[in-house]
């Protein structure tokens, strides 16, 4: 048992390294990537006539300058679209427009009416 507890302190012991507590750490310096332009452009859609769900999105980026706009479906039938833009110096700008909902016309029912029993006697 001694000899297997001697063989673990001395790998121990090998496996250590002396630490220098001197030594002073320096900033990293980051450089940018010019490869790392941000430069996109994006768009999607869905259509989906069970649910409801409709609604684009498009936007594109190029350096700093974002631009893009939505639209969808609102629950009501409106439909809200947003235009949108950014150009790294002013803030972000939204020009928001709605037009009118469009809720279908609604289903006529037929309702019974009561028909009066007569009574001889």
């Amino acid at each position: 048992m001694h000899k297997v507890l001697l063989l673990v302190v001395s790998l121990a012991a090998s496996w250590a390294y002396p630490i220098d507590y001197g030594t002073q750490l320096t900033p990293a310096i980051v450089k940018e990537d010019p490869a790392a332009y941000p430069k996109y452009h994006f768009e999607y859609g869905v259509k989906d006539d069970q649910t409801g769900d409709i609604k684009e999105q498009a936007e594109e980026r190029d350096g700093d300058v974002v631009k893009g706009e939505y639209s969808l479906i609102e629950p009501d039938g409106t439909l809200r679209k947003v235009q949108y833009q950014d150009d790294g110096k002013s803030g972000f700008n939204a020009i928001v427009t709605r037009g009118h909902s469009t809720h279908p016309a609604p289903k006529k029912v037929a309702v019974p009416v009561p028909v009066p029993l007569l009574y001889h006697h």
